[in-house]
């Protein structure tokens, strides 16, 4: 056997056997995990039951309860874990406490989060790690986010993965990505997680994960935000979290990286890596619009079971030790980053980021592999020798800037009573404020979006026709009527507002395709009448014949395309319709 190979067999067995140990003294809050040597995970009905236990054990410690309830009837449970007596989220933010959230099986095969959460809850509870975290700090605890993905359950849905022998499935009952679904919010599941981060404000979320990809040795990335982006004095506690956390990782026998290992050309490791920010849709993109820390937890799906349950403990234990160590500082931090963000009226805002040209030369821990043709696909594949450990010298391009920014209207943004109803529902499960208009309103300074570009995605997107725009705000007049919304950008949650109703931004309401009968043409101009109507608005008026011949001698695509020269016509015409790729929320520069 290699060396590197023996190595993680002889520390999988070790792991076993302390945990062995531990079971002994406390058979009622193992679990099967455990108790089976890491080789399987249990079922739901064990985090209810653990759920309960843990509390009657520990009724001082631990609050165990439902916070939503699943499309298939399931309970969503989560457990409040401090010594500090702060087990609600009133007592812990009137305690100045901050909140760490672990989020295990988003995507429920990847089920390490759960498993390590309670392993390391009754090692904290028990006084035999963490001593003194669990009074400067409150742990929420969601084992499971996918319950009813959690209860698909079955061997191979994972197939890219080593262990547990069957585990749950990727989507939801009704087949949502969770995680692609923070910003958007259509899942029952979501709304309920939402509704749990508005009333508790984690100062830190840990949204635990299992790679697909590449075979190499590293066995844990770390990633997060705000490291790049989000409010720049908040980015002093993003780094700090993150970094602290792979710096305590490396001294625990962990290779962690910094970056989330993604070829950038699929199956080819020479192609090396590009570091990015996630957009809101994402967790760990989410959470730096609320002026949170996002962190991406990633264990490596190619190594075993038990080694990856490790790392992720250590990995949320030593979260909690640097929250509990840094906690009345990032509070701070967090804090001044909200009172910010309720005066970034008027001001730039990025809405997407990307790495720049700029690359560096890597040392990453791989193995030796081969690129050759392949009988079975007919392509170039990728194979690996696990027996070889090698050291990949690959490019990586890790500098980030803003991509897109927008200027954010200084006031907020008017919402049309038809709209009222959608885009309401969509702000309140979000926690962004808002007043309902009782009386109509004109404004003589609004700005109205229209698109002068649009392009629907052919397939569907988590059941929905995404649309890009391109476009410009412009002066209008809004008329209002009483039943409509003025939302102030003058809040915490400005970056957030930002995202979802400005229309370039690419997880929007626009962008998911929330008003796309806005940007498809409802009346039509035949043929044989627009022939007839440019006649008579050409022998009217001579700046059009004349702007009609230029566009004739200029532009050959326009000249040869009978469709364009008619549709000329109708868009000059009374007859067109203004509505027509017009954005129905507007912004405004007033506060009211």
């Amino acid at each position: 056997m290699h060396s590197s190979l023996l190595q993680r067999t002889l520390l999988a067995t070790a792991l076993l056997a302390s945990t062995a140990v531990a079971l002994a003294a406390s058979p009622a809050l193992s679990t099967v995990a455990e108790r089976s040597g890491f080789k399987q995970t249990g079922r739901y009905d064990e985090v209810i039951a653990l759920c309960d236990a843990f509390q009657q054990a520990f009724p001082q410690a631990v609050r165990c309860f439902s916070f939503g309830t699943t499309p298939e009837g399931r309970p969503m449970k989560a457990l409040a874990i401090s010594t500090s007596g702060a087990l609600d989220a009133k007592t812990a933010r009137a305690r100045g406490l901050p909140v760490v959230l672990a989020q295990g099986g988003i995507h429920a095969g990847e089920i390490d989060g759960k498993d390590a959460g309670f392993w390391l809850a009754r090692d904290l509870l028990q006084g035999k790690t963490g001593k003194g975290v669990l009074d400067k700090t409150v742990l929420l605890f969601v084992p499971v986010f996918n319950v009813d993905g959690h209860e698909n359950f079955r061997a191979w849905n994972r197939p890219n993965q080593r262990g547990p022998e069957q585990m749950g499935f990727r989507v939801t009952a009704q087949r949502y990505n969770l995680n692609r679904d923070y910003a958007k919010a259509d899942s029952a599941e979501m709304q309920a997680m939402l509704g749990l981060i508005n009333q508790w404000d984690p100062l830190a979320m840990l949204d635990l994960h299992v790679t697909d990809g590449a075979k190499f040795q590293h066995d844990i990335s770390i990633t997060g935000e705000p490291t790049n982006s989000g409010d720049e004095g908040l980015r002093e506690a993003g780094n700090a979290l993150k970094d602290g956390i792979i710096a305590r990782l490396a001294t625990q026998g962990s290779t962690p990286v910094g970056f989330y290992p993604s070829f950038v050309e699929d199956d080819n490791p020479a192609s090396g890596f590009v570091h990015g920010v996630s957009t809101p849709r994402f967790s760990n993109g989410y959470f730096p619009l609320r002026n949170r820390i996002g962190i991406l937890v990633e264990t490596h799906s190619w190594r075993t079971y038990p080694e990856r349950v490790r790392s992720t403990y250590n990995t949320v234990l030593g979260a909690l030790e640097l929250t509990a160590a840094n906690g009345t500082r990032w509070l701070q931090l967090a804090r001044d980053a909200d009172e910010r963000a309720a005066k970034l009226g008027g001001q730039s805002i990025p809405i997407d980021y990307k790495a720049t040209e700029k690359v560096r030369t890597i040392d990453f821990l791989g193995y030796a592999y081969t690129r050759t043709p392949s009988e079975i696909s007919g392509g170039t594949m990728t194979r690996y020798d696990e027996t070889t450990p090698q050291v990949w010298k690959i490019p990586l391009r890790d500098e980030i800037v803003p991509a897109t920014t927008i200027v954010a209207p200084k006031g907020g943004y008017l919402v049309p009573q038809p709209y009222a109803v959608a885009v309401a529902k969509q702000l309140l499960v979000h926690g962004i404020g808002f007043r309902v208009l009782t009386t109509p309103l004109r404004d003589e300074n609004a700005q109205a979006f229209v698109a002068d570009a649009v392009q629907f995605s052919p397939t569907s997107v988590e059941g929905h026709q995404r649309v890009n725009l391109t476009g410009t705000w412009t002066p209008q007049v809004a008329n209002i009527a009483s039943g409509g919304l003025f939302v102030p950008i003058a809040q915490a949650n400005a970056r957030l507002l930002v995202n979802i109703l400005e229309p370039t931004a690419g997880d929007s309401m626009a962008a998911w395709g929330a008003f796309n009968n806005a940007f498809e043409r409802k009346e039509y101009m035949e043929g044989y009448v627009a022939e007839e109507q440019a006649r008579l608005m050409l022998a009217k008026d001579p700046a059009l014949k004349a702007e009609f011949e230029r566009k004739l001698r200029d532009e050959p695509d326009f000249a040869r395309s009978p469709a364009a020269r008619l549709d000329f016509f109708y868009r000059r015409h009374s007859a067109w319709d203004p509505g027509t790729n017009r954005y129905p929320v507007l912004r405004t520069e007033t506060a009211y």
